[in-house]
């Protein structure tokens, strides 16, 4: 974690800059009174306040979750939100998802992390179901143990249903949810880009058309999110990557060039620049 990044999440700093960290999954700030609406109707949220003493402890728990997400100490973060049940998979989760890409563990080590955070996330839907993000990063582990597994054995292993399932169910809670857009569009990409677009469409509904829908949507709702116009960027070139070189070239320097909130966005404009380096040169 590094240093300057962890101050600038103590004490109220958190709360200030939330909007800001959270733009792109619309989570709510975990807050006492948060914790307390959902205790009401949801079990596991009411055990974790006895075990914790109060919805108040809850809370700066959760907090303190994401804190250590924010700055960085993503192991921490994982750590801190599986202590919390469903409440803290969601951050839990998002930790494991972004570690997974930048790890230097070995494979073996992150799949099996990725299989422990699916099975949280699971656990978390059952018993937070109207929870946009509990879906949301469910559908991100499934999506990076995929990754890591090829995407023609994911499909092969019915991967691509569930976060299907768990995407839509996101946006069905959460209209706004730019990430869900933007994994979406991915989700499309992907598919087309493995097995054709006739293929693609005839077997899992998956269509150039949607992706392009789902990237426009996720960059319309986070114009500033340097993640939304990497992923729209390599989900161009995915489709197309002669037709869609120079578009996606522009998003990648757009990326580049993003001040990054957070330690998560310092290695997404990171590998933004790398992405952008790696390109060939557009012909125009």
């Amino acid at each position: 974690m590094r240093k300057e990044q962890s101050n600038r999440f103590r004490g109220d700093d958190l709360r200030e800059q939330w909007s800001r960290l959270h733009q792109t999954d619309r989570e709510p700030w975990p807050d006492a009174r948060l914790i307390g609406k959902l205790a009401k109707t949801h079990s596991s949220v009411a055990s974790s306040i006895e075990t914790y003493g109060g919805a108040v402890e809850v809370a700066e728990a959760l907090q303190d979750a994401w804190r250590a997400f924010h700055s960085g100490a993503f192991a921490r973060a994982i750590a801190a939100g599986e202590e919390l049940g469903a409440l803290g998979a969601p951050v839990a989760n998002k930790a494991a998802a972004v570690d997974s890409l930048y790890s230097k563990r070995g494979a073996p080590q992150l799949l099996k992390a990725l299989e422990s955070a699916v099975t949280r996330g699971e656990q978390a839907v059952a018993e937070l179901p109207d929870h946009p993000n509990a879906h949301y990063t469910l559908a991100l582990v499934l999506g990076r143990y995929s990754q890591r597994i090829s995407i023609l054995k994911a499909l092969a292993a019915g991967l691509a249903g569930r976060v299907r399932g768990h995407l839509e169910r996101t946006l069905s809670l959460e209209p706004r949810h730019a990430e869900a857009h933007l994994a979406f569009g991915l989700y499309h990409a992907e598919i087309v880009g493995k097995l054709g677009s006739l293929a693609a469409s005839l077997t899992y509904g998956a269509t150039t058309s949607a992706a392009m829908s789902h990237f426009r949507q996720a960059l319309g709702l986070a114009p500033s999110s340097p993640i939304v116009k990497m992923e729209y960027a390599h989900g161009l070139l995915l489709l197309d990557a002669t037709g869609h070189l120079a578009e996606a070239q522009a998003l990648y320097a757009q990326a580049a060039a993003c001040e990054p909130a957070d330690e998560m966005e310092r290695l997404d404009v990171a590998r933004a620049r790398q992405g952008l380096q790696a390109q060939p040169a557009a012909v125009h």
